[in-house]
């Protein structure tokens, strides 16, 4: 049994703030109470498999990035209270904002003095597919085939999550007491959240962890992609031809590929993750198919009352060396082509920025930066702006979404030119993925505060439905684009993804030769355990003393496949420390950082 949480804010505390805000015009209607717990011996990934395990929806968001401003928080959650989606065949036709909108709009979370929370503390997190702009941009609109058929919109609320703060080291568990009107029993009420966050905080500290089921994998499967070289080439020849007419200055035509797979979702993810670490990582389980994603671009993010989006435009692949990769990215920075490219969607940010906010806060924070990411290096820029009293977050994302990176400029005419080209529903791809938090009541209860908004481009993002992971890429066509060098570029961009099911399902293939299976277990009884020099940063793998006499394990294996399991802050410990034990149990009492797992064998193999 967990040990009875130490719930924030008391009790009392709670009535104070109800008792400030009653008679207002805004009171609120819900109090955050949270309780923390040490995260150092704990993953997103960890947490995610032990409250997910009887959820038919659940999410994981994260990032690769850890400081105190970039990275900083990952979130999970499963269960939500409700779930929106839009799209035929799955609920109502239309923009699906203002139905999100009104569902938050009712919900005002107070604002508790002393109370130090991470942005999300609950809300509305998924995705609006790239389709929703004919919601948005009615010229857009025409009929397209569904090749998916998954929703056009899909968000669940919830009134729980899980917060990591990887600055601090610290997991915070957030519900919220939902005040109703009239007279409530706001202790009875208080009692009920504690005992949410006490199952929480029980199921977190289980040593047992849920591992998802993977079937036997079926090798050699083949990709098949809905327009193939030639398709793809001649869609760049037609859009040089409409630059040329000045139809348009540029436009982001794509290809998806469909490749069957037996991996397990969250196995893919977690593989994705350890090979193309992003700034946003995320992993939906939506019940009927899943969201897997590593993408490298900020949609539109809100902070305070500031504005923020990341226009990415113009890539080359790394390099295989660190001369080769200097040179590559010495070659983007000075590429005339890619520079034009770049400029012109800045300018088009810029635009979409200044639709909601005041043009006189409107810059450019950052301009063409090379960043360098597993498979590919990109130039990046910046712009933010201060938003206008009258226009929400809503407004911004609606202004901005989707990307001129993943459409065009001029928009409008670049996405028609899209829809007729490709003649098939996008699906996820170039819409957005992130969260909506709730709003806030402020301390008084007389204003409505937004709550926080942060988006990604759907980007190195697959859908897995059926047994099929699909995969699209698309690169922005200019004048003097060349339609074989685009072609290659959409193949560098879904490399990092290709290589990652190739990757897992070699992965697990070793594991059913070997007839092993890996599981996370009790950290004080494991038969092997893994000790990281940090010096030499190199992995020895130590044999317990339960491990049964007799049994061959290939231990160059196991060393890959504790890389592929573990986090390097959670296997660290020194060389010196480790000779001095002499057990597993005794070890981890010394660092504190090792986690343990059995390997399980069928019997001795030769």
């Amino acid at each position: 049994m967990a040990p009875r949480v130490i719930a924030q804010p008391s009790l009392d505390a709670v009535k104070d703030v109800l008792a400030q805000s009653r008679g207002s015009p805004n009171p609120p209607n819900m109090v955050p109470v949270t309780a923390s717990i040490p995260a150092d011996l704990m993953t997103p990934t960890v947490a995610y498999l032990k409250i997910s395990a009887d959820s038919k929806r659940s999410f994981l968001y994260e990032s690769a990035a850890t400081t105190e401003t970039i990275g900083r928080y990952s979130f999970v959650g499963a269960d939500p209270k409700d779930v929106l989606v839009s799209g035929p065949g799955h609920g109502p036709e239309c923009d699906p904002l203002p139905l999100l909108e009104k569902e938050i709009s009712q919900c005002r979370v107070a604002t508790v003095p002393g109370l130090k929370l991470p942005p999300l503390t609950g809300g509305a997190i998924g995705y609006v597919g790239y389709d929703c702009v004919r919601y948005f941009e009615p010229k857009t609109a025409r009929p397209m085939k569904d090749i998916l058929c998954i929703p056009e919109s899909l968000f669940m609320l919830f009134d729980t999550i899980v917060a990591f703060d990887h600055f601090f080291q610290v997991i915070k568990v957030i519900t919220y007491l939902r005040v109703p009107d009239g007279d409530a029993d706001i202790e009875k009420l208080y009692r009920e959240a504690e005992l949410v966050l006490q199952k929480m905080i029980q199921k977190l500290l289980d040593p047992k962890v849920p591992m998802p089921p993977q079937p036997p994998i079926k090798p050699d499967q083949v990709y098949t992609s809905n327009i193939g070289q030639a398709g793809y080439e001649g869609h760049v020849h037609r859009l040089k031809e409409h630059i040329g007419k000045g139809d348009i200055f540029q436009t982001v035509p794509s290809q998806r590929l469909a490749r069957p797979t037996t991996l397990h979702p969250f196995n893919l993810f977690r593989h994705l993750r350890s090979v193309n670490p992003s700034p946003y990582l995320f992993y939906i389980d939506c019940a009927d198919f899943q969201i897997v994603g590593a993408s490298p671009e900020l949609l539109v993010k809100k902070e305070a009352d500031r504005i923020i989006t990341h226009p990415i435009a113009g890539t080359v692949p790394r390099g295989k060396t660190p001369e080769e990769d200097e040179k590559l990215a010495e070659e983007l920075r000075n590429s005339l082509k890619d520079r034009a490219e770049h400029v012109m969607l800045v300018d088009l940010a810029r635009n979409d920025v200044n639709r909601v906010c005041d043009p006189a806060t409107t810059q450019v924070d950052r301009l063409m930066v090379v960043e360098k990411f597993s498979h590919v290096q990109h130039l990046v820029s910046q712009v933010s702006g201060v938003l206008r009293p009258e226009k929400t977050r809503f407004d911004a994302f609606r202004s901005i979404f989707p990307a001129g990176t993943v459409s065009g400029a001029p928009k409008v005419r670049a996405m028609q030119l899209i829809a007729e080209l490709e003649g098939e529903k996008r699906g996820v791809y170039a819409g957005a993925v992130g969260y909506f938090g709730y709003n806030r009541s402020s301390l008084d209860g007389k204003e409505i505060i937004d709550g926080a908004m942060d988006t990604c481009i759907a980007l190195r993002t697959m859908v897995l439905k059926d047994n099929v992971a699909y995969l699209q890429a698309g690169g922005g066509i200019v004048f003097d684009s060349d339609p074989y060098d685009e072609y290659v570029e959409t193949l560098n961009k879904l490399g990092a993804n290709i290589q990652c099911i190739k990757g897992a399902e070699e992965l697990y293939l070793a594991l059913e030769k070997e007839s092993a299976v890996i599981t996370p277990t009790s950290l004080t009884q494991p038969l092997f355990f893994c000790v990281r020099d940090v010096n030499t940063q190199n992995f020895n793998i130590h044999r317990s003393r339960d491990f049964p006499a007799g049994i061959f394990i290939n231990e160059y294996l196991l060393v890959f496949l504790f890389r592929f399991f573990f986090s390097p802050s959670y296997s660290v410990c020194s060389a010196e420390a480790a000779e001095k034990t002499s057990s597993p149990a005794s070890l981890l009492s010394v660092t504190q950082r090792v986690l343990a797992w059995h390997v399980r064998s069928s019997g001795p193999t030769t």
